[in-house]
């Protein structure tokens, strides 16, 4: 009996911290939570837990069904929800008691936010019964757009597929789709007056796949019904290559502007609940000083709001609903509001190092939204052609991107904007301790709920890398420095006499690819530099490892020619692990002529295996060396001048988590 009542205790100690450990996973993380005692038991499972949320979705979508709801399960409808500082609708509060599941709202909207927090705060127990914590929470979000944009006219992805990322997205709180469906490459949106948009030998890239009206309307269901909003994107008068082959006319012709308005006039019966349009207007000549203004003014007269890129047409206040911030350039005008995407494009993100700095910044400066701004979109632009859909989410780090924004759009806050946190791993101290937390609940869901999808993200333990240099090569990408024969020897007591400083993270950058726009690890950094990077590892036992080691993030949206063979970059980088040299992979592609119809194939190391790295029992040396020529050059538009180097798979590794010099002490 004494055993029985230990055992039972004990999985009364268990229950209650796995449930609290639920809390500590949520993403995103709510304003205000405080936890109470004891838990709510859903006796049905999961089975009946899904009922449940269909006959939940269906009320929020239409609430004068009548719905035969459980009586421990109540909705209430609040005028106002006064503790929430901004974007009220988007508000809710969620009371979870021993006897009853509660949620307060002004809106489907906030109510249907409020079922996404309290999906992740159930947890099944080993009877089947999904238990959950007693908690009052009081949430809203931090800024009212939260988006994610797909460039399908460069690219394709099957309507089942972005259905798919609404239901999954929806759950973290994205509440916007970007839905960018013309280019000059192909048009993708059908157009019943004009075929020959969407006909195969008008396209240039996936040929004859576009998205039929019964698509659109399946995925306009699903989006209402998960409370996201569909933003599609006629691009005009640019970006139209598609257009003209087409129908044979240019947009700002005679012709063209009277076949967009046939195509507006479809657009707004097919969208009919999208509240807005985006119409581009970027990189562009204008030929027709009427064009812009005359469309915008038709789509508003078709009960569109709408919205354009910037830098683009110069609105002035009150022509245009919404701007659209697309590079450094993008700026605010006045009190109309913007979206924030400058520093967003996703296309030249790596998964480490610009997931911490998106993890990391705020939204245009400002810690939460106002009237002017409305919160931001990531976008993913493949210039350069990925095989399908999965490329597209494995190449971009789409969903632990994804996740990390929307953490950041829903909680505000930040330490600064882009240009200002740049790709620096956190100092030790708040900011560290923040990133931490979040990281672990970050892998959470990546165990949790991802083992179906792409999500190339490992742990980024504390490296401490001390990075020697950079010193002049003189345009010599193989010169051999002094330091290179101390770091390569057993004795590196000699370093202190070289110019040096730290740096942390799995990934790290000396110069990022916006250059000077985005601070990185060298505050100045020259072309024709070399610099060196070290840290130790150590391990257990004599032990073979999975290494991700790369030494250029190759941007989606570029033609840059793959690395040579048998050498890591076109730069010359080099790894040793205990003195060893690490060769490169078998680099799939071997083109020397750049195009962006060669899809990428194993260049960036999320898309090939690990690279195995053997591992000696205690501390093992890791050094790379890291020469740059131009920023720029004939292989690579943009040189990326950084590293990436983590380890996984590998049994009790420790990294040098303090400085070199304290490591060296240590040793």
């Amino acid at each position: 009996m004494r055993n029985s009542l230990i055992l039972l205790f004990a999985i009364l100690i268990f229950n209650n911290w796995t449930l609290r450990a639920q809390l500590d996973f949520l993403i995103p993380k709510p304003q205000e939570s405080v936890l109470q005692k004891g838990h709510f038991r859903f006796q049905g499972g999961k089975e009946e837990f899904l009922k449940l949320e269909e006959k939940l979705l269906l009320f929020l979508q239409d609430s004068g069904q009548v719905i035969d709801f459980p009586s421990w399960f109540q909705i209430h409808w609040l005028s106002e929800i006064p503790e929430a500082q901004v974007n009220q609708t988007q508000g809710y509060r969620l009371q979870i008691d021993q006897s009853q599941l509660k949620i307060e709202a002004i809106s489907a909207t906030g109510a249907f936010n409020a079922w996404q927090s309290l999906k992740q705060l159930g947890k099944e127990d080993e009877f089947g019964t999904l238990l959950f914590q007693a908690i009052h929470i009081r949430d809203w979000p931090a800024f009212r757009i939260r988006g994610f944009m797909h460039d399908v006219g460069r690219s394709f992805i099957p309507v089942e597929e972005l259905i798919e990322q609404i239901r999954i997205l929806s759950a973290y709180k994205i509440n916007v789709f970007h839905w960018h469906l013309t280019e000059d490459l192909a048009w993708r949106l059908e157009s019943e007056i004009f075929p020959e948009l969407t006909a195969a030998k008008n396209m240039e890239r996936f040929p004859g796949l576009f998205y039929s009206k019964s698509d659109v309307r399946k995925l306009l269901e699903v989006a209402k019904l998960h409370q996201v909003t569909v933003i599609p994107e006629i691009d005009m008068p640019g970006h139209s290559a598609a257009f003209k082959r087409a129908l044979g006319f240019d947009m700002q012709s005679p012709q063209g502007i009277k076949a967009l308005k046939m195509i507006l006039e479809e657009a707004r019966e097919l969208f009919k609940d999208s509240p807005y349009i985006h119409l581009g207007t970027d990189e562009v000549e204008f030929t027709d000083p009427e064009f812009v203004p005359e469309m915008v003014a038709y789509a508003r007269g078709l009960g569109f709001k709408v919205i354009s890129w910037n830098p683009g047409w110069d609105y002035q206040e009150g022509e245009i609903d919404m701007l659209h911030l697309w590079s450094y350039r993008g700026k605010r005008n006045g009190t109309i509001p913007v979206i924030d995407s400058r520093f967003h494009y996703i296309n030249h993100f790596d998964p480490f190092a610009d997931l911490v700095s998106l993890f990391r910044s705020n939204v245009l400066g400002q810690p939460q939204g106002d009237e002017v701004v409305a919160g931001s979109i990531l976008a993913t632009w493949n210039d350069r052609k990925l095989v399908d859909s999965e490329s597209i989410l494995l190449e971009n780090n789409f969903y632990p991107l994804m996740l990390t924004f929307a953490e950041r759009l829903w909680k505000g806050e930040g330490e600064g904007y882009f240009d200002e946190v740049g790709v620096r791993f956190p100092e030790a101290g708040p900011g560290l301790e923040a990133w931490e937390e979040f990281e672990g609940r970050l892998l959470h869901h990546q165990t949790s709920y991802f083992s179906n999808h792409p999500f190339p993200y490992v742990k980024q333990p504390e490296y401490a890398w001390k990075i020697i240099g950079p010193f002049d090569n003189e345009g010599d990408l193989d010169r051999i420095f002094p330091v290179e024969k101390v770091l390569l020897s057993n004795d590196t007591t000699s370093l202190e006499s070289f110019p040096q400083f730290e740096a942390r993270g799995g990934t790290i950058y000396l110069r990022h690819v916006w250059g000077p726009l985005v601070p990185a690890y060298v505050s100045d950094p020259k072309p024709n530099s070399t610099a060196y990077a070290i840290t130790r590892v150590y391990s257990p036992i004599d032990q073979e490892v999975s290494a991700w080691i790369s030494f250029q993030d190759y941007s989606r949206s570029e033609r840059d020619l793959p690395p040579p063979a048998g050498d890591w970059d076109w730069k010359g980088s080099k790894i040793w692990v205990n003195g060893q040299v690490i060769s490169p992979p078998n680099w799939q592609n071997r083109h020397v002529e750049k195009s962006n119809e060669i899809a990428l194939a194993n260049e960036n190391f999320q898309s090939r295996p690990p690279t195995s790295i053997s591992l000696k029992k205690g501390w093992n040396q890791v050094v790379l060396k890291l020469p740059v020529g131009q920023f720029s050059t004939s292989e690579l538009r943009l040189v990326k001048w950084m590293f990436t180097f983590t380890l996984s798979n590998g049994k009790d590794l420790s990294y040098s988590i303090v400085s070199m010099k304290e490591t060296e002490k240590r040793l």
